[in-house]
């Protein structure tokens, strides 16, 4: 395992690379004349509440390497990429996927490669996924089961003690 490298990951941002931003009245940062909609840097509360995540969670996304805003200060800038990436995380989460898979499904879509490998190891994931809770379904059916029989015990035996009575 590599050691975590944060300079290897980000390019330091200049100021001419990044438009200042600012606040209008409805609380939307704006870059230059542009809408929240479409701009292309958007800072960690707009996304966190475009995507309904805390800031925590999307620098949790950060640290694993899903996404890698710019700075300007200590503020976090995320680009259109970042946005797509967390995108695409948020259903892989939905799907079940682990973090790493996630996170190699995206990078193998970031590549200039064939997309032919790229179908095969995303259908294998998907495949895999689908057996997993194929799996955890059979188990739960199982439990259901085993828990409406003995809800219909428990009637059966609050039934007898009442008659009793």
């Amino acid at each position: 395992m590599t050691a975590f490298n944060p300079s290897a990951r980000r390019k330091k941002p200049t100021s001419a690379s990044i438009p200042p931003t600012r606040k209008t009245k409805q609380g939307a940062h704006t870059v230059g004349a542009e809408t929240h909609e479409q701009s292309s840097i958007f800072s960690i509360s707009q996304l966190a509440a475009e995507f309904d995540l805390t800031p925590r969670a999307l620098r949790f996304y950060e640290d694993h390497g899903i996404v890698a805003p710019q700075r300007e200060g200590t503020r976090r800038l995320y680009s259109v990429r970042d946005r797509a990436r967390l995108k695409l995380t948020l259903r892989g989460k939905r799907l079940g996927l682990s973090l790493g898979q996630i996170r190699e499904l995206i990078d193998m879509y970031e590549s200039p490669k064939d997309t032919l490998p790229q179908l095969k190891r995303l259908q294998v994931v998907l495949q895999q996924q689908a057996q997993a809770l194929s799996a955890q379904l059979s188990d739960l059916q199982a439990t259901l089961s085993e828990i409406q029989t003995m809800q219909a015990e428990c009637e059966r035996l609050l039934s007898q003690r009442q008659k009793r009575r």
